[in-house]
């Protein structure tokens, strides 16, 4: 089922512009209709006798108001120059745009960008040819406008961060005001945002989440540094409340830190990326106290992310959360297998970016072939002060040749002149652990496995310099090498046992997403939320709210 049809059957606002567009004089309900007697239109929005004076003033306006604009010249070429939206027979067009545009604001969008009170309000102002002619391209224009925006986004990704790596899918603006103009106009708008079903998850939630603020919100914030359970007073009760208002904990007016109140602790925590151990310390006390508002911001921005994804994911694909920690083999819309991750650390060069790109295959024991940026800025001071520091890494020089420490003198080379590679040979110590998985890209991000296995008890685990660390690689292998043989753990093992760096190819690519969303629908209307550990989500927020979003663009 579609957003319109599914969410947005209250038309509110969009009645109110029905009002507009046939209660005037200027415009009959069936087209543009009697305009003027300047126009020279009939009763019924088509020419009259003196037909070419008429056409020619019509098109003349429109080719002026379209100059430049090559979409809509080509766009009205091919139809001969006939009208889209104020001709005879053009209301049901009408009508199903202005429904879709008074109700964006219920998908984060930036709904003055469409003004459609202000169309609204030329159509009822229409006096002549040229009046008609130039809304007849304001029309267009701001279809295109919207067209655009709910298909894949308000923004440019990488505007906002060059983090943000995605490949948006944009479409062909002129197909798409062409496939408009030969389709059913409801139907079609109904099929342009997103229709995967988060989407519509979503929408849902950011109605839901704006009637909540409009009551009030959650209520009072905890003010302790730290809750467990026996306690009781006044920070207690803040809690109670505060979880009864979010809906996990039962009506109680009890004051004490009981294991009900645990409980419901447990179930948000679990909701939130938490350890579950009912415990309100600092971590949980800081999701707990924030607002309802900035959950809003949140779930604005995770439709504008799942714009920017607008395209297929796969029957099969590989979902990396950057802000979860975790990543997931999703199959036929199952996930069948899902491990902790570790990403990039906080920093301005070791950030994971986000983007999407397919694992065509696995590298078995692995040799770590050291970034340079690695090399030189860390490893380099390591070695001028003792060159045998790091030993099980090898010094490689421009032949391939692993060269003697002892014949270099490491103090002569700046970051810039070191013109060695540093390279660790496949080991269980090595950085990579016993497997990588590649999808070669610009950032020389993958996904690998790491002899670290201690960091992944940790909630929040930003350690690495962009890649994706696992804590269950092999498993990983198993399940992508599972659709190519009867046995993929012992073509897996077999590889391992020879300790030698072996590439294993997937007979099929694996589509691989790398995402960050802090906001996130679960398949039975809940919500899940994440910290936004790398400040990402208040940039596109700042930028949607600069491109018009509100907070407030909810309608019915």
């Amino acid at each position: 089922m579609s957003i319109r049809a599914s969410l947005f059957s209250r038309r509110t606002a969009a009645f109110a512009l029905c009002t507009l567009l046939a209660g005037g004089p200027a415009l009959a309900a069936d087209g543009v209709g009697q305009v003027s007697a300047q126009s020279g239109l009939t009763q019924a929005g088509v020419p009259g006798s003196e037909a070419m004076p008429r056409i020619s003033a019509f098109r003349q306006a429109l080719a002026v108001a379209i100059a430049g604009d090559r979409v809509l010249v080509d766009f009205y070429r091919a139809r001969d120059d006939r009208p889209l939206w104020t001709g005879m027979g053009d209301a049901p067009r009408r009508q199903a745009f202005f429904d879709a545009i008074a109700t964006a604001g219920a998908q984060g969008l930036p709904q003055e960008r469409y003004d459609p009170v202000k169309l609204a309000q030329d159509f009822r102002a229409v006096q002549t040819e040229g009046d008609r002619a130039r809304l007849e391209a304001r029309m267009s224009r701001a279809f295109l406008r919207y067209a655009h925006d709910v298909q894949t986004g308000v923004l440019r990704p990488a505007s906002v961060s060059p983090d943000l790596a995605m490949d948006v899918p944009l479409r062909d603006p002129l197909k798409t005001i062409e496939n408009f103009a030969a389709s059913d106009p409801a139907a079609y708008l109904a099929e342009l945002p997103p229709q995967m079903p988060q989407y519509r998850r979503l929408v849902k939630a950011k109605l839901d989440m704006q009637r909540l603020i409009a009551e009030g919100g959650w209520g009072p914030t905890v003010h302790a540094d730290k809750l467990r359970p026996g306690d009781t007073g006044p920070a207690v009760v803040a809690l109670r409340n505060r979880l009864m208002a979010m809906g996990y904990l039962g009506r109680t007016a009890l004051a004490s830190y009981d294991g009900d109140l645990q409980a419901a602790v447990q179930l948000f925590q679990d909701d939130h990326g938490l350890d579950p151990d009912g415990v309100a310390g600092p971590d949980t006390l800081r999701e707990i106290n924030t607002s309802a508002t900035d959950r809003l911001k949140s779930i604005v921005v995770a439709l504008e992310r799942l714009r920017w994804l607008n395209m297929p994911w796969g029957k099969r694909y590989v979902w990396v959360n950057e802000a979860d920690f975790t990543a997931r083999v999703v199959d036929d819309g199952k996930t069948v297998f899902s491990t902790r991750a570790i990403v990039g650390k906080n920093d301005g060069d070791t950030r994971s970016p986000e983007f999407s790109n397919s694992i065509k295959f696995m590298i078995v024991n692995p040799v770590w072939n050291v970034p340079r940026s690695i090399a030189t800025k860390e490893y380099l001071p390591m070695l001028q002060k003792n060159p045998n520091a790091v030993s099980y890494l090898n010094i490689v020089n421009a032949k391939g040749q692993v060269v003697d420490r002892s014949t270099i003198d490491f103090s002569q080379y700046t970051q810039k002149t070191f013109p060695y590679e540093i390279k660790q040979p496949p080991s269980r110590r090595n950085a990579l652990g016993l497997v990588k998985f590649m999808f070669p890209n610009r950032f020389n991000i993958y996904l690998h496995d790491t002899p670290a296995k201690s960091l992944f008890r940790h909630e929040t685990r930003a350690f690495s310099h962009g890649c994706i660390r696992l804590n269950d690689p092999f498993d990983l292998a198993y399940t992508l090498l599972a659709p190519q043989t009867s046995d993929p753990k012992g073509v897996f093992q077999r590889a391992l046992r020879t300790g030698r760096e072996t590439t294993i190819m997937l007979e099929k690519p694996v589509p691989v997403h790398l995402t960050y969303f802090t906001a996130w629908p679960t398949p039975k209307g809940g919500m899940t939320y994440r910290h936004d550990i790398y400040g990402r989500d208040a940039l596109i927020w700042n930028a949607l709210s600069e491109a018009g979003v509100a907070l407030g663009d909810v309608q019915g």
